[in-house]
């Protein structure tokens, strides 16, 4: 039975040349908390800042925090690596079992390091450790790979995470994932290609040992309090109901809604894909992360007819507001079960749904003004049509000629071979799916993780009207601190508005972390100030980045996007990162 130390991490670190792992008890919990602190220390610890992400020696690393199965929505598990898309320090959270997975399993964070001499997938529990070769399923998409590894590796289920990557994963698209049982991902930033440089086709983590529940007689009441709070009261409804596409028509009512490139802010269409046609037409059922009563995964049915048309099947395919927009409006497309095709295409190759939509966006457009030629792109490619997208995300996926080569490794390196760097909606990386304005702009552009989850800023947006840089770059920063203490333990940021520092803090104290939980901020803050030197230290340089000219085109509901204003709060925002990671800024 394991229990909690509170000094310690208990970290497994596992050699995939040798085929060997050992158990590490590493100090520094009151420093590095867990979560996105674990992984920073440990990204130092194992990774070197100048080696190229698909070094085999560069780790990839899966971190859980302190209250991960012990309360409510503390159900995320931290990837931490060197991302191939843009070679730097970087993270991914993702939910489903991982993180209770690795709990009962006895551990704080999976380090992987090396590569297989053959593709493989790697069996990780209380009780076992062994490297499987599994090069029969080199090739196989994401659903086809799950299935037959619960055949290869049975036992443990519903106490089991299977992690897995596609076609895209093995042929290195810097924008691949990894699947998380199914329905989650390690999406943005190509954690699936690291996998894939790594010969490794799976990741298989019993949670088959025990849990001892705390003594602390605090324990049982608080945590009834935050699961009360959180089933009983209205604040988590809109994530179970409608769920994060109830965002659709309220985002294109206030002209903040990409469609077709971002060529428009809004569009009269959007009925037709709104959460309300989503629930309508194609939800299925919910499901839940491991540990969470909200249950805000809806589960869409897709019925795929084969060609003699006698014979269907069912899929079940997971949405959110991001993937529907992303190869929904985006794209053009705005029947839900023809945007339910698209994400079962892009998660089968295991792509980023986000990246691979904003990116067949810039492709479209670039194909439309005649920059790229159908023998590049192999279809024609039209807004709004389902079967040309299909076939193209297909065709990212495998890497099928040098034209998909270059969009698998982001938009913008396309833009730079082909043209159309004006309008790939690119900050950061693929943009998510709001058009709020400078505020949201600049904080994916410079952020951390260049993720609509950075930041509110989306929110921001939509609440401010003055242009204040000042002001807009201290609520940056200080928004920023809040969400890296919850990623360090690691929740749900859904909860965000229950899980404020004293709650936090009270959390912790009766588990044991007295220490932690006295000093909770300030060691929050010091592994942002870490997770910020990383990134720069990898080659992150804040006052270089840019933000497409498509992005001061738009109208929003505060008029048009003020081009002069959105640049002077990006070098704003980007001096107090460069300074805060340790650096100095340069001129741009």
């Amino acid at each position: 039975m394991f229990q909690n130390n509170p000094d310690t991490f208990r970290v497994l670190v596992y050699d995939l040349a040798a085929a060997k792992g050992d158990i590490q008890m590493l100090p520094g919990r009151s420093v590095w908390c867990g979560g996105s602190g674990l992984a920073a220390m440990l990204f130092a610890k194992y990774g070197d800042v100048a080696a190229p992400a698909f070094d085999p020696r560069q780790p990839l690393i899966f971190a859980i925090g302190p209250l991960n199965g012990y309360f409510p929505l503390m159900s995320k598990t931290v990837c931490g690596f060197k991302s191939p898309y843009n070679e730097n320090y970087a993270e991914s959270h993702a939910g489903g079992r991982s993180s209770l997975a690795l709990r009962f399993a006895g551990l704080d964070a999976l380090v992987l390091v090396g590569r297989a001499d053959a593709p493989s997938c790697l069996v990780v529990g209380s009780r076992q450790l062994r490297l499987v070769d599994v090069h029969y399923l080199w090739g196989a998409d994401v659903a086809t790979t799950g299935k037959l590894l619960r055949k290869v590796v049975p036992g443990n289920s519903g106490h089991r995470s299977i992690l897995r990557i596609g076609p895209a994963g093995e042929n290195l698209s810097s924008y691949a994932c990894i699947n998380a049982d199914t329905f989650r991902h390690f999406g943005r930033l190509g954690s699936g290609a690291v996998m894939g440089a790594k010969n490794l086709k799976g990741i298989v983590i019993h949670g088959d040992g025990d849990m001892r529940l705390p003594e602390d007689k605090n324990y049982p009441k608080l945590y009834k309090a935050i699961h009360e709070q959180m089933t009983a009261t209205e604040m988590m409804e809109k994530y179970h109901n409608l769920g994060t596409p109830v965002n659709a028509l309220p985002l294109n009512e206030i002209k903040s809604l990409p469609w077709r490139n971002m060529t428009a802010t809004a569009d009269p269409d959007v009925a037709k894909c709104s959460g309300e046609a989503f629930a309508d037409k194609v939800l299925m059922r919910n499901a839940a992360c491991s540990g969470c009563p909200v249950g805000c995964i809806h589960v869409g049915m897709l019925r795929e007819q084969f060609s003699d048309q006698h014979r269907f099947a069912i899929h079940q395919v997971s949405y959110d507001h991001e993937p529907n927009f992303a190869v929904g409006t985006m794209l053009g497309v705005v029947d839900p079960a023809s945007i339910l095709s698209l994400i079962d295409m892009s998660d089968r190759q295991g792509l980023d749904v986000i990246s691979a939509g904003v990116a067949l966006a810039w492709a479209t457009e670039a194909f439309q003004k005649g920059l790229v030629t159908q023998e590049q792109t192999l279809v024609p490619l039209a807004f709004g049509d389902l079967e040309a997208y299909r076939k193209a995300m297909w065709h990212i996926g495998h890497k099928s000629n040098d034209f998909y080569g270059a969009l698998g490794k982001g938009t913008l390196e396309a833009a730079k071979s082909y043209g159309g760097e004006d309008f790939a909606c690119v900050i950061g990386q693929e943009m998510a799916g709001y058009a709020t304005g400078e505020t949201y702009f600049v904080s994916q552009t410079v952020g951390f993780r260049h993720s609509h989850l950075d930041t509110s800023g989306y929110s921001y947006d939509q609440k401010h009207a003055e242009k204040d840089v000042e002001k807009t770059v201290k609520f940056l920063l200080d928004d920023e601190t809040e969400r890296v203490m919850l990623t360090n333990m690691v929740a749900c940021l859904f909860a965000r508005g229950v899980y404020k520092p004293e709650r936090v803090a009270e959390a912790l104290d009766c588990l044991g972390y007295k220490e932690l939980a006295q000093g909770l901020m300030p060691a929050s803050e010091g592994v942002r100030r870490e997770r910020w030197r990383l990134k720069i230290a990898t080659g992150f340089d804040p006052m270089a980045t840019k933000i497409p000219k498509r992005f001061s085109e738009i109208t929003t509901w505060k008029g048009p996007v003020d081009a002069e204003y959105m640049e002077a709060l990006r070098k704003g925002y980007a001096a107090s990162i460069a300074e805060f990671g340790g650096e100095k800024a340069t001129t741009s």
